[in-house]
């Protein structure tokens, strides 16, 4: 994620989800491998972030409200005011830790200008003061139909990437999922690499387990336009949809048809760490 001030000022209200019981930074349990197909909202492995936002760059509240489960899970932004902010939206994060393995996710990210559709893992500061941030995203800019905004962060550092897609990511569901092992990290899109980059090349790799979040929200300010664009309200909410979200852990074996985790195909062909390529 992208941040436009620093990342303990913004993320301080999450604070307050979190602030009760602050482990060591390395005394996490690791959560084993799931797949939710979100036949219902499971609130024993999922946390609904209620009544913050994430700092003055996001110009919406998360809200319960915002959070639906019909045939799939779905986040919403609407007009809907809060106290402090003219919308509200919606984020989910797990309430465990996951370390190296593939994060896996099928979703149709909503389309405005200004707007972020999120999937991704994280940890940082509100889960221990010492603890490094370190993250993985998926980030479908809404101005940018056809294309996806890949990053990550180790010991609070980003390496952002942006890669062009063969089609509308708002206008169908895609798979979509990230292998984070102790030496690398690769990004797939429908079962092909679009994104590697690996220790060693220059790049260091995050260290510590994370919690799964899906979101969506606006951003506000000069900084959030020229990254999202300006947003515009289309007078109706904008709506998310995730099909499933998985995780399986490294060296386990592949537990649903869809994974990236069964493909069989050789592995794809080395490109320059740290660089797209289009599909």
């Amino acid at each position: 994620m992208r941040f436009v001030c620093g990342f303990v000022v913004c993320l301080s209200l999450f604070l307050r989800t979190s602030a009760a019981q602050t482990p060591a930074p390395d005394s996490y349990p690791e959560g084993a491998s799931f797949i939710d197909r979100f036949a219902s909202l499971d609130l024993k492995r999922w946390y609904i972030s209620d009544g913050w936002a994430n700092g003055p760059h996001q110009n919406c509240t998360w809200s319960p409200a915002n959070v639906k489960v019909t045939d799939a899970l779905e986040l919403s932004l609407t007009d809907r005011a809060s106290p402090d902010r003219p919308f509200t939206c919606a984020e989910l994060q797990t309430r465990e830790f996951f370390g190296y393995g593939t994060y896996e996710v099928r979703m149709q990210p909503a389309a405005s200008a200004g707007l972020v559709s999120a999937f991704f893992s994280f940890t940082g500061s509100p889960h221990g003061a010492a603890r490094p941030h370190n993250e993985i995203d998926f980030e479908f800019l809404g101005k940018n139909r056809a294309g996806v905004f890949l990053n990550y962060f180790a010991g609070g550092r980003g390496h952002e990437s942006n890669v062009g897609l063969p089609f509308d990511a708002t206008a169908a569901v895609q798979d979509y999922a990230f292998e984070w092992l102790p030496d690398s990290i690769r990004w797939f899109v429908n079962g092909r690499v679009v994104r590697e980059v690996r220790k060693g090349d220059g790049f260091s790799i995050p260290t510590h387990r994370q919690k799964i979040y899906v979101s969506v929200w606006n951003g506000t300010g000069r900084d959030q336009e020229a990254w999202l664009g300006r947003f515009r309200y289309p007078d109706q909410p904008l709506v998310v949809r995730y099909d499933y979200v998985a995780y399986t852990r490294m060296g386990e074996p592949c537990q649903f048809a869809e994974s990236v985790v069964c493909l069989q195909s050789p592995a794809p062909k080395r490109h320059t760490p740290n660089q797209p390529h289009r599909l």
